[in-house]
């Protein structure tokens, strides 16, 4: 049936001589023009639904779920492909197994990987609060995955609850549904295992209980959002307590919002304890000493490691002392990646509402406005003293980002409500377009367009042979034990990862250290089939791994 269906899409196989991209356009026009002769139906709909907070919530936690759901037939649950996916795996195995980090394993040198710690134990180098999510989907639905899925759906949720503080409740709805279609579907959030929605979750319940407070419940959220994000963000929560203190929180709700927050700084210890050794150690700290990764901030120097490098390793921390740069920082350096900060934040705006921020500024003649602004401010200057960035390091902010957006359309709304109609129309034709192409899963059509989809971040097809090498290691009878090969071109390009219990994971995966060491990981491993992976091949090559001993 399916191929059929896509043979119907080809312009010489339907009456109408429509191709793919034909169908989309016209499926688009037919909604668009939906929306516009049912605008009153669906105006007054909404400002029913939106002073409906539960519903409402439902309605918003649901909505991206449902809408990435309907694209698994060409969209498949993402394979994880990159160190800080396996990392992240990583963590939610550990804590999916009620421990904070697992025992140095006897055989660590063959499982050395970017992003993880061998000694004093086996463990992520990341704080745990995406791991909780993992962790979540992992007992629950035997899917790590689904944890990443519920996030997003209770990051879209939060975020109209937290703008119903802040604006009027049909503007917090179509705040909500932006933060659905933002960071929903065809977003990194939901297509990668690094935990961004995580740390919005955390904005939205400190955003939304400031405007709140004094109040207990109110109080509650607050320590409980600051929790989760120094759970999460460590460098970032920092920030977010300084915001905090933008809004003069009286003292009785700081007070309950503290305590709340004290067993993050515990259970934060108990980490550093377990997976360092040391309570104040960071495991990315050992990690920085050990591997010379993650970077300095840029006002430090380099870090130099203080062990022997993988090949995956070494090209890792060249990468990230090039992005720091040779010496520290600068005023004209610092400047300048702040000016280059700029475009990344295209992430949190479709493209359309960039005409709605200018009306923002009319909005600041309030000063709890102003705070917002400021707070923004924070974010921008402060993690310009990383030398990376992604979207979710400010994940925190995200709901911020809305707030102005809504608040902006609102204002602009005073001057002319068409002008905000065709705004939104064009913000839902935006999303529509890219959804359609990719819920169609027209090969063609999705590698032609693929350099035109602006921040979305999807997983399609199988561009690096992870899923057919995973698939036949799948059908291989009994427990497998793989040797990662790279040849001397071999870049950056991770493939060694592994479950929180190595020795009873279906796979193991290990670097070939050559002949004589790996036998001696044979040895240690007599009941399980071994496998060569020539990572650098096109596409990667398993092949059996020649038996060169008697096992005893």
């Amino acid at each position: 049936m399916l191929p059929q269906f896509f043979r119907f899409l080809l312009p010489m196989q339907n009456p109408l001589g429509f191709g793919a991209s034909d169908f989309i356009e016209l499926a688009l026009a037919i909604v668009l023009v939906a929306v516009i002769l049912a605008r009153a139906r669906i105006l007054a709909f909404a400002r029913t639904l939106a002073d409906r907070t539960i519903p409402s919530m439902l309605l918003l936690a649901v909505l991206p779920i449902i809408l990435r759901l309907a694209l698994l037939a060409h969209h498949p649950i993402p394979t994880p492909r990159v160190a800080d996916d396996f990392s992240y795996l990583l963590l939610g195995d550990t804590l999916a197994h009620f421990r904070l980090a697992n025992p140095e394993h006897p055989m660590h040198r063959f499982f050395e990987g970017v992003f993880v710690l061998q000694d004093p134990s086996w463990s992520s180098i990341f704080p745990l609060g995406p791991g909780f999510a993992l962790a979540f989907g992992e007992l629950l639905f035997r899917l790590p995955w689904a944890g990443v899925l519920l996030s997003v759906g209770a990051l879209a949720a939060l975020c109209y609850w937290m703008l119903r503080a802040w604006i009027t409740p049909p503007w917090a709805l179509a705040g909500g549904l932006l933060a659905a279609l933002e960071f929903g579907p065809l977003s990194s959030w939901m297509n990668t295992y690094w935990g961004g929605a995580v740390s919005g979750i955390a904005g939205c319940l400190v955003f939304g209980a400031l405007p709140r407070l004094p109040g207990k419940k109110y109080a509650v959220a607050l320590g409980a959002g600051l929790g989760l994000e120094l759970l999460t963000r460590p460098f970032e929560f920092v920030l977010l307590a300084l915001i905090v203190l933008l809004f003069f929180v009286p003292v009785r709700s700081l007070a309950i919002a503290a305590l709340v927050l004290l067993p993050a700084f515990g259970i934060t210890l108990l980490q550093n304890k377990q997976v360092t050794g040391h309570w104040t150690t960071l495991p990315y700290q050992l990690s920085r000493y050990q591997y010379g990764v993650p970077a300095t901030f840029t006002f430090q120097r380099n870090p130099i490691p203080h062990r022997s490098l993988t090949v995956e390793q070494q090209i890792d921390y060249d990468a990230q002392v090039a992005a720091h740069g040779s010496g520290t920082d600068n005023f004209g350096s610092y400047i300048a990646r702040l000016g280059e900060r700029v475009r990344y934040y295209r992430f949190f705006f479709l493209a359309p509402l960039y005409l709605a921020l200018p009306a923002f500024l009319f909005a600041l003649k309030e000063p709890r406005f102003i705070r917002i602004a400021i707070g923004l401010v924070l974010f921008w200057l402060g993690d310009a003293f990383y030398p990376y960035f992604y979207p979710h390091y400010i994940a925190a902010a995200a709901c911020l980002f809305v707030l102005i957006s809504v608040k902006g359309l609102e204002q602009l709304g005073r001057l002319s409500k068409e002008a905000v109609t065709l705004i939104l129309i064009l913000c839902l034709a935006h999303f529509l377009f890219w959804y359609g192409i990719h819920l169609a899963g027209n090969q063609n059509l999705l590698f032609a367009t693929s350099g035109d989809e602006s921040w979305d971040d999807i997983n399609y097809g199988d561009p690096e042979g992870r899923i057919a090498i995973n698939n036949e290691l799948a059908k291989a009878p009994g427990k497998q034990l793989v040797f990662v090969h790279y040849s001397p071109q071999h870049g950056a390009h991770e493939w060694i990862h592994n479950a929180a219990d190595i020795d009873t994971a279906p796979v193991v995966w290990a670097i070939d250290l050559g002949p004589s060491e790996d036998d001696a990981l044979r040895r240690y491993y007599p009941d399980r089939h071994a496998w060569l992976l020539e990572a650098d091949a096109h596409p990667p090559k398993l092949t059996e791994a020649p038996a060169r001993l008697q096992l005893q």
